[in-house]
């Protein structure tokens, strides 16, 4: 057997050892092994997820074998959890493979207590109902929940999670952290010892901007009563002063002092976000609090203390137009002040875990290095129930859409993706599944829309036919071109999850109808996905809902 670190080499890339080891340390539970949950688990045990249990109470068919390509004709009327799973240990020899040939629903209502032992649960092809009962039973347990389906054309990823707490956000867009608006006393220091009026041309060209902004802005603040250049006009004439303080037209240092000069201008302290994590309830920390929030504690005593109303600093440097020797100096002295922040935030880590009756070497140094690096980037996403997202949605947003020219697709299909479970649980059957009650199941299910809206408050609002005939044409069909798609996004969030990377906090939307692109934000929590269709994940991140559509063609994938 290769070794891990070739075995995964590509993916260590990305996710780094940390991530790998998160993966690996997993305990996966699959609902409904059909074609969806099992191109979902196929990627994960590719991946080096630790173990994985399948659950699925059904026996294979012949119609599985045109879309499951985890089982053949050897497999025809054995279990399908004991052959997918047999399949997928062949994948990967080292994760752990097990089956239980239960169906999900009746585990779910005689057993609520099994789903505790696992680190994640992924729900597959689950109706309405059981996704509630499931969803409260795993939040109750602290285990991760992710649901996926796939239905003809459509489907949806959804993530439910009580908190997920991010440490390595990785925006994409995030201000280096040089502190020239604010900074320490070595870093003044290291500056004052630089005349910016060398003679020598060489090593005037070769100042480093870091220096040359701390400098030229301690002198403004002497001469503006300790205030920087807020207004228009006065980072306007600073940027003036900066272009005055060049002896020649080529010097690259003295451009790049005057493309990062916004830095200067940025307001002192921590931001909003970062303000509303340290302030939240949970950074009032006891025994059962969570590593991450010990760590906010902690976080929350260096910023009102030594921080002075800083975060500790990261410690990097971009690169710049700079003399080696000065290059190099400035790097020690950022590095140095990072480790001195992070010596002082494990220090209050330890306290506090004494404080709280924990080992006090509990939480690693790597971890705690990790926390102080990325501090300023922390994020907290927190999921809506799903019960509350089926009982109580954004009526306006909702309207809105239904409404819109644009967007009626893709909240069509949502409010379809629902109707189908009303139309089951009345009829025991899907529409459009069995041949010659077409023309009665669409009417069938045009009455179940009809309810369901009126049920959400929107009355009058409605669905088009086309939709409605689209979706009893689907006849709950599990293709696997979208079921394979599907999979792919539930697997990627599923990583997320687990590496505390950010999940999907968005909603994306395809359809291969009109082939655009576009991103809509909807304060109700919606999630779907169609081939033909749509896709939408949803979440909540801090306290705000952030919802985005995202539409582009699906022609080599989908025939429409």
């Amino acid at each position: 057997m290769a070794e891990p670190k070739t075995k995964y080499d590509r993916q260590l890339r990305i996710w780094g050892e940390q991530g790998q080891s998160a993966l690996e340390k997993a305990s996966i539970c699959l609902l409904n092994c059909g074609p969806t949950g099992s191109e979902t688990l196929k990627n994960l045990v590719l991946g080096g997820v630790g173990s994985i249990t399948v659950i699925d109470g059904s026996k294979v068919e012949l119609g599985d074998l045109g879309n499951n390509f985890m089982v053949d004709e050897s497999c025809v009327g054995q279990s399908k959890a004991k052959c997918v799973c047999t399949f997928l240990q062949e994948l990967n020899d080292a994760v752990k493979a097990k089956f239980i040939e239960e169906y999900p629903e009746a585990l779910v209502d005689s057993n609520p207590s099994f789903f505790s032992q696992f680190t994640l649960v992924v729900a597959t092809q689950l109706a309405e109902d059981s996704m509630v009962k499931l969803d409260k039973i795993c939040r109750e347990a602290n285990v991760l929940l992710i649901f996926a389906r796939s239905y003809g054309l459509t489907g949806f990823v959804r993530n439910s999670v009580k908190e997920h707490a991010v440490i390595e956000s990785k925006p994409d867009h995030f201000l280096d952290d040089l502190r020239l608006n604010n900074p320490w006393p070595e870093l003044k220091r290291f500056a004052e010892s630089i005349d910016l009026k060398v003679a020598d041309p060489v090593a005037h060209k070769h100042t480093p901007y870091v220096v040359i902004l701390v400098k030229m802005a301690e002198e403004w603040a002497k001469a503006h009563g300790g205030a920087l250049p807020s207004t228009r006009d006065e980072k306007k004439e600073f940027k003036e002063l900066l272009k005055a303080g060049m002896v020649a037209i080529d010097e690259d240092n003295y451009r790049e002092a005057i493309e990062a000069s916004f830095k200067v201008f940025a307001p002192r302290g921590i931001s909003s976000d970062l303000l509303q994590i340290i302030h939240d309830s949970c950074s009032e920390v006891d025994s059962n609090s969570s590593d991450f929030w010990v760590m906010v504690a902690a976080l929350k005593e260096f910023i009102v203390n030594e921080g002075g109303g800083e975060a500790p600093l990261e410690g990097s440097i971009p690169d710049m137009t700079s003399s080696t020797e000065l290059y190099v100096n400035l790097q020690k002295i950022y590095l140095a002040k990072a480790e001195a922040d992070f010596l002082v935030i494990q220090q209050r880590v330890k306290s506090i875990l004494k404080r709280i009756g924990r080992d006090p070497d509990s939480i690693s140094k790597t971890m705690i290095k990790s926390f102080c690096k990325n501090a300023r980037k922390l994020k907290v996403c927190r999921y809506r129930l799903i019960e509350d997202e089926f009982s109580n949605p954004a009526v306006p947003e909702v309207q809105k859409y239904l409404t819109d020219e644009e967007y009626s697709v893709a909240m069509g299909f949502y409010i379809l993706l629902r109707a189908v479970d009303r139309f089951s649980a009345n009829y025991n059957s899907f529409p459009g599944q069995f041949e010659g009650e077409m023309d009665e199941d669409i009417s069938r299910l045009k009455t179940a829309v009809v309810g369901l809206l009126n049920d959400l408050g929107c009355n009058g609002s409605t669905v088009t036919e086309d939709l409605i005939n689209e979706m009893c044409r689907f006849g709950a069909s599990e293709l696997h071109a979208v079921a394979a798609f599907i999979g792919g996004i539930a697997s990627q969030e599923v990583i997320k999850v687990l590496y505390i990377s950010i999940p999907r906090t968005q909603c994306q939307h395809f359809t291969g109808y009109d082939g655009a692109v576009d991103l809509l934000q909807v304060k109700s929590f919606i999630t779907s996905f169609s081939g033909s269709g749509l896709y939408i994940v949803e979440s909540r991140v801090g306290m705000q809902m952030q919802r985005v559509l995202v539409m582009f063609k699906l022609c080599d994938i989908i025939d429409v």
